[in-house]
């Protein structure tokens, strides 16, 4: 972590006396910024919160943009303790080559990059903002949005990956596991009846964070495989939702039974399976994946 910082901190320009060679420094630069992003409807009250300032520092850097022109008050309607700041015309006029500056920075940084290695940079850091941000942690589980897509190039091995990662954290499973997973999605992958059979994807902000597959078993018999949902979308309701898209298309499909496998391990899913109507039909105790486990049967009938 503290390479990390030591690394970006110098990439970025953080310790240097002047922030793009301006007459600002970093804070002071910021400052600007939050003011021009804000259009005239920025306090300094939100300012301070925004960048984490200090409000003895806040109030002389802006009371120094103020001596010098650069930016104006005007008194809140709703408050008569606040006023909202918005850029000068001079202020506008030193903020531009600060913009400019910076664009110019990051495309020169960026166009070193190919664009699927822009794409990797952009996502890491988004990982890196959601992760020690609070960003996903304030946001209401029923604010966040995800979408059920069809399979693109590359999902199959994100399913096998994604199923291998997860089950050794949180279970402890390891080979043949992986290798199950890579089967099933083989076997979907390289012959699959799109009518009765499919794959949904979960997608959530560019990111795949669930999927499930409903195969066909027999002519009337259709086999649920492979749900997950990842540890950022839990709480959404989405697991439950993947199990749904699949008694819907084994109805449409007229399929007169849904089987599936799992194991005693997986309450989540476990619930998810009794809630949607399903029936353990038999359980047997077994080591596999490297673990004593109890494997479980559940069918619907439809």
């Amino acid at each position: 972590m503290r390479g990390f910082n030591r690394f970006y901190t110098r990439q970025i320009g953080v310790l240097r006396k002047n922030f793009l060679d301006s007459p600002y420094s970093l804070g002071e630069a910021r400052v600007l910024y939050e003011i021009a992003r804000g259009k005239g409807a920025t306090t300094a009250s939100e300012i301070g919160r925004a960048l984490d300032l200090d409000a003895g520092y806040l109030s002389r850097v802006l009371q120094n943009f103020e001596k010098r022109g650069l930016i104006r008050r005007t008194p809140s309607a709703n408050d008569a303790r606040q006023s909202h700041l918005s850029l000068s015309p001079r202020g506008r006029q030193a903020y531009a080559p600060l913009e400019r500056r910076s664009q110019g920075e990051i495309g020169a940084m960026l166009g070193k990059l190919t664009p699927e290695d822009q794409l990797r940079l952009i996502a890491a850091m988004d990982t890196i903002e959601a992760l020690l941000g609070e960003r996903q942690d304030a946001m209401p589980a029923a604010e966040r949005r995800y979408i059920l897509r069809a399979p693109r190039p590359g999902d199959f091995g994100w399913i096998v990956k994604r199923h291998a990662e997860l089950y050794a954290q949180e279970y402890g499973w390891t080979e043949p596991f992986e290798g199950v997973c890579a089967q099933i999605v083989a076997d979907f992958a390289s012959k699959n009846d799109p009518e009765r059979e499919q794959c949904w994807i979960a997608e959530m902000d560019d990111e795949n964070v669930g999927c499930v597959f409903l195969v066909a078993d027999s002519d009337t018999v259709a086999r649920i495989r492979l749900l997950i949902v990842d540890p950022k979308a839990r709480g959404l309701k989405l697991g439950a939702r993947l199990v749904d898209e699949c008694v819907a298309l084994a109805r449409r499909s007229g399929y007169k039974k849904i089987t599936l496998w799992t194991h005693s391990v997986l309450a989540a899913a476990r619930h998810i399976y009794k809630k949607a109507g399903f029936k353990l039909a038999r359980s047997e105790e077994r080591i596999s994946f490297g673990k004593p486990v109890v494997s479980e049967h559940w069918d619907l009938e439809l």
